[in-house]
């Protein structure tokens, strides 16, 4: 798990790539960051504005195939500029936008008869993937926590998310859960807090 000093590093860095890509074109490339940045993680940027949910981005190749940096840098581009349900934020949007950084851990298959899969799961702490040869879904731990989800239909919302019937998970789909830890700006640019996603906004 991040420090809170390694989680004010990807907020910022988050930041810095948005800058920088909206302003002068360039993808960043920082130097001597911990080592932390440099294992292959999963992560998601959320861009926000007054706290209201504005852009966000999930780069789905960073679970396997991207550094943490690597990883921060190309989620917040394209929560920036590349999500279909916004228009691009502008270089002048910038400096308004809080900016939340989830880091993820390695996902781990359940092994689990599949009506025990449920207790598997503690609703605030684990996010899920559902997964067949042919499709995923992914929901962040704080999607359970912010709908209001129990187990089963946090599994049965992460099989729609993956575009299969709710009720996959029971016929065979493959069941992961990851850990995140969640890091956001309190005011655009300014001091950073791990967010206790158990405890929903605040």
């Amino acid at each position: 798990m991040l420090t809170i000093t390694e989680g004010e590093t990807a907020v910022r860095l988050a930041r810095t790539a948005i800058k920088e890509c909206l302003e002068n074109g360039r993808k960043i490339k920082p130097e001597n960051l911990p080592d932390v940045f440099k294992e292959k993680r999963g992560v998601f940027v959320t861009l926000n504005t007054k706290r209201k949910g504005k852009n966000s981005g999930l780069h789905r190749k960073t679970v396997s195939s991207f550094t943490a940096w690597e990883a921060i840098i190309l989620s917040a581009i394209n929560a920036a500029q590349e999500d279909p349900r916004f228009y691009p934020v502008k270089p002048d949007e910038v400096e308004d936008l809080f900016i939340e950084v989830t880091i993820l851990t390695v996902p781990k298959r359940i092994i689990a008869k599949p009506r025990e899969i449920p207790g598997n799961i503690m609703i605030g702490r684990d996010g899920l993937i559902v997964s067949t040869n042919l499709s995923s879904g992914l929901l962040l731990p704080q999607v359970a926590v912010e709908h209001g989800f129990d187990s089963t239909e946090f599994l049965c919302q992460t099989c729609v998310k993956a575009g299969l019937m709710p009720d996959a998970w029971l016929e065979g789909a493959e069941v992961y859960s990851f850990e995140g830890q969640i890091f956001e700006e309190i005011e655009p640019g300014g001091q950073i807090k791990e967010k206790d996603i158990r405890c929903g906004d605040d």
